[in-house]
């Protein structure tokens, strides 16, 4: 004889998928806090991580060599976003026209998946990413790659092109 599912069960399969999708979701926020701090820590030699959490999610911040590095997950679902950015030179830069055609080669050929950017009027070395599928390595060489092409760069760029 064969067997139906009345509405009431279905209703409640449904359910108890939305429930166990929402524990996914918030086991797999706290994997990523976690281990977000634990790279910090492998990176911070000097013990000055600090971090906030506010309307704009989870932001770290640390000193890796000569930069500061920041970190910033907005929140837990696929669409929040993951990024890492640390900033290398505050603009108005000296010969700006050289310095941006330097930028756009060393994004060619240095960055790896960072790149150089203009962010509030300072360039910046950054990676960013939505959250979904987001892995521990992807997490972890996001951010040594941030910090070592900054850490890299950062004081090469301010000796050649340097405040106007």
């Amino acid at each position: 004889m064969p067997t139906y599912q009345t509405d009431s069960v279905a209703d409640q399969n449904q359910t108890n998928d939305q429930l166990n999708q929402e524990l996914i979701q918030a086991t797999t926020a706290i994997n990523h806090i976690e281990l977000i701090e634990t790279v910090i820590d492998s990176l911070d030699q000097e013990n000055t991580a600090m971090v906030s959490q506010g309307d704009r999610g989870h932001i770290w911040k640390f000193k890796y060599g000569s930069v500061e590095v920041f970190v910033q997950l907005t929140g837990l679902t696929d669409e929040d976003t993951f990024t890492v950015w640390a900033i290398v030179l505050p603009l108005p830069a000296k010969n700006e026209s050289e310095l941006f055609r330097k930028l756009l080669e060393k994004n060619w050929e240095e960055t790896f998946e960072s790149r150089f950017a203009i962010v509030n009027n300072q360039v910046a070395v950054i990676t960013t990413r939505t959250v979904a599928e987001l892995s521990p390595g992807e997490i972890s060489r996001a951010i040594t790659v941030v910090a070592t092409v900054a850490d890299n760069n950062d004081d090469a760029l301010q000796a050649e092109f340097g405040t106007v």
